[in-house]
């Protein structure tokens, strides 16, 4: 089984490196980093970059397609190459998955036209402009397409793919296996339960757009 994620330039870093420590454990799973071009690929805080082993054009047909999201997200919603490639892997797919803006390039695709799907929540409402029906849940499966809102969700993507591809028994050693038991210090992980006040001056601010998405939002 082929998993592909996709890389670009400022794209955030656990958006994929963390469906990838989940995903990359199930036996009998090759995961294959791809971009436009083969390199290396830089985050959106610059100093961390990951390597892009084949270009697009030789990755066509993933059992599982991942596209993370990042600041970057914004300028790949009009690339003509990305979004046919996108387009030619889905049809090959069991899955095609996201986090956090990522859902955008789906959607930009035209692959969730009417469907029900999630992202950041600084991004969500632009998926309503793409054609998708926004959703405020954490992680959102319709059909064969998987979307997770920011960052950190796509650890519990992955994990519910995991168990979907594996079974129960197999996602559950793989969690155990990375010790994923969060036990965060404070109760701000979304905006129904941060401090109203914090949320607000995060739309204002430059720090969400470097930590989820290139695009702002409207509420």
């Amino acid at each position: 089984m082929q998993i592909a994620i996709l890389l670009y330039d400022r794209f955030t870093a656990l958006d994929a490196v963390g469906p990838y420590e989940i995903l990359g454990r199930v036996p009998g799973v090759e995961v294959v980093f791809t971009a436009a071009r083969p390199g290396l690929v830089r985050t959106d805080l610059g100093s961390l970059a990951l390597t892009a082993d084949r270009p697009l054009s030789d990755v066509t047909s993933p059992d599982i397609l991942l596209v993370p999201g990042g600041p970057g997200t914004a300028d790949l919603l009009g690339d003509r190459v990305v979004l046919d490639w996108l387009r030619t892997a889905d049809a090959a797919t069991t899955w095609t998955t996201s986090v956090c803006s990522g859902s955008l390039l789906l959607a930009a695709a035209g692959l969730l036209n009417g469907r029900r799907a999630t992202s950041h929540w600084i991004a969500l409402d632009h998926l309503a402009d793409l054609g998708a029906v926004p959703s405020r849940e954490h992680v959102v499966l319709d059909g064969k397409y998987a979307t997770a809102a920011g960052v950190s969700a796509g650890i519990d993507l992955a994990l519910q793919l995991a168990g979907r591809i594996a079974g129960d028994e197999v996602a559950q050693a793989v969690q155990l296996v990375v010790e994923y038991a969060p036990q965060p210090p404070y109760d701000a992980g979304s905006v129904s339960t941060a401090p109203p006040e914090l949320v607000t001056s995060l739309r204002a601010s430059n720090l969400v757009v470097q930590a989820g998405t290139g695009l702002m939002s409207s509420a």
